[in-house]
């Protein structure tokens, strides 16, 4: 008997601009929702790059109501504790995040605190009574943002954020549908003004969360278009990234492929890489998205007894011309391995400066992150952690 698909896709309302002309659009919207007292968010790294900064700023004009200069790595409490103060002293009625998933992460958690009055730990998702990761509820209203980003990441227009405790090591995801971006601008010369290395790393995410999230097997044909177009334009484009670094173009499709990516992962959950990356990456040398790159093939391998059907599709999209004589499932893991090995992603989780002894509390943290629980293949702690010390 035929299988009835059955599932729910509501597609976020936002809206996307891409080209020389992109920042163009950036006053409109923020006169079609009112924002008079806009701030801008970014690392110091923003400040170093004058045009930049001021193409951004001459575009907002007399709304821009300040800056926020101070965004860090793994966006830490502390920083947008900050963050959220100067939203406050300034009345602010807008965001306008400029850069990676740091600056994106924190001018959402900024608006979070604002609006919720709260400590960022009474706000995350955390285990309820019966064991179970819940999110609690933020009902009160936030302002609106956009997003100006400088990498191809898949955080665009999510409605999650995941902030960092530097005291304990703990990362805290605060989600609120609310602080989904208003619009998203891809401008050629914001692109540019990455590192390569930088936006690599953030393809290799990108890469790593479309096939993880074609692994999941929920049947959306909705949302395998979406992922199985991000992972065809992530495989065309990361070469071009590393062959033509001063060439916008590749920088701006694989940042609508990093769009397609988390919007499709929306609809079908997170993956087992990406929960242990996003504790293992802090505690290693290298950014989150090297490390579920680097993991990617042990856990599609683990994976692969539940998850056939949808390595078919895998395969068949980075190896069309494969012999036939291989299970789908040894086709798409080397598949995925040789695209990992021209992109010059390490093997071996030593390699990336993880020590033996992070790999308890690696696992610990993985399994309270939210990503783990929408995977194909449900594992435990023993379970994780074996998995951890093979990929050692």
């Amino acid at each position: 008997m035929a299988t009835i698909p059955s599932f729910q896709h509501a597609t976020p309302a936002y809206r996307t601009f891409c080209g020389p002309k992109a920042l163009a659009a950036l006053p409109r919207e923020l006169d079609r929702l009112g924002a008079r007292r806009a701030v801008i968010f970014g690392g110091p790294w923003l400040v170093a790059l004058p045009d930049v900064l001021g193409a951004i700023e001459s575009a907002v004009g007399q709304r821009l109501a300040g800056r926020f200069d101070d965004v860090q790595e793994h966006s830490p409490v502390p920083s947008v504790e900050a963050a959220r103060a100067l939203l406050e002293d300034v009345d602010a009625d807008a965001v306008i995040a400029v850069g990676g998933g740091s600056s994106i992460v924190t001018a959402r958690a900024a608006t979070i605190l604002l609006a919720e009055k709260k400590d960022a730990r009474e706000l995350c998702t955390q285990r309820g009574d019966d064991g179970r990761l819940v999110s609690p509820r933020l009902s009160a209203t936030k302002i609106p943002n956009w997003v100006i980003p400088s990498t191809p990441i898949t955080a665009y227009a999510k409605a999650g954020s995941a902030v960092s405790d530097p005291a304990t090591g703990e990362r805290l995801a605060l989600y609120d549908p609310k602080t989904r971006a208003q619009g998203i601008f891809l401008d050629p010369e914001v692109a540019l003004s990455a590192p390569v290395g930088l936006a690599s790393t953030a393809s290799l995410n990108a890469f790593s969360m479309a096939v993880e999230c074609i692994e999941a097997g929920v049947d959306d044909p909705l949302a395998d278009a979406l992922l199985l177009h991000a992972l065809r334009l992530l495989t065309e484009w990361m070469p071009r990234l590393r062959s033509a670094p001063d060439d916008p173009e590749p920088r701006l499709r694989l940042m609508l492929a990093a769009l397609l990516c988390g919007q499709g992962s929306d609809f079908v959950g997170g993956g087992l890489a990406q929960a242990l990356s996003h504790a293992a990456g802090p505690r290693s040398s290298v950014a989150n998205g090297m490390v579920e790159a680097l993991l990617l093939p042990s856990t599609m391998s683990f994976n692969s007894v539940v998850t056939k059907d949808r390595l078919t599709l895998i395969a068949e999209l980075l190896d069309p011309g494969a012999a036939k004589g291989a299970t789908a499932a040894d086709r798409a893991v080397a598949s995925v391995r040789e695209v990992l090995s021209k992109a010059q992603v390490p093997q071996r989780l030593r390699d990336v400066g993880l020590t033996q002894d992070a790999l308890v509390e690696v696992t610990e943290h993985a399994l309270d992150d939210w990503s783990i629980t929408r995977v194909p293949r449900p594992v435990d702690r023993d379970g994780l952690l074996h998995l951890l010390q093979t990929a050692w």
